[in-house]
């Protein structure tokens, strides 16, 4: 309107100057979604066979967020690994990393199975209490800033 008012000529009202705006950007309007509306395509169920497009084409693959915490959790493990003792240390990563069973365990390390099982009880549990102390650790460490003196 305002860039318009230079090309008023004063042969109408201006309320109906006004409205004649308003009425031909409401048709410019709905021309444009016309134009665009056959270039989309819905998620609801169109083709009637019960099954909508979210569920077809849903993503089932993990987010960003969550492989970037799997990286960040594999790094913390790998760092607290090499703080356990070998012996458990290379129980843990043939069963838990390579998947390794117990008996070809047993076989690689020249060991009992039983001492096989014990290693890798006994070597979680020292990576758990590495990590767990180390997130403690971390929270301790942690000083805001402004708060130095």
């Amino acid at each position: 309107m305002f860039r318009g008012v230079p090309g008023f000529r004063g042969g109408s009202s201006l309320k109906t100057w006004v409205y004649r705006i308003a009425v031909n950007e409401a048709h410019n309007h709905r021309r444009w979604f016309h134009r665009r509306k056959g270039q989309e395509v819905g998620l609801e169920d169109e083709r009637g066979d019960g099954q909508t497009y979210e569920q077809v084409l849903a993503d089932g693959g993990r987010s960003p967020f969550e492989i970037a915490m799997d990286h960040e959790t594999r790094e913390r493990i790998e760092q607290a690994l090499q703080h356990v003792k070998p012996a458990y240390r290379a129980a843990l990563i043939l069963r838990d990393v390579e998947g390794l069973a117990y008996e070809e365990i047993a076989e690689i390390l020249e060991v009992s199975l039983g001492t096989v099982k014990s290693r890798i009880v006994r070597g979680r549990e020292s990576l758990r209490t590495i990590v767990m102390g180390e997130q403690d650790a971390t929270a301790l460490t942690f000083v805001p800033q402004g708060a130095q003196s």
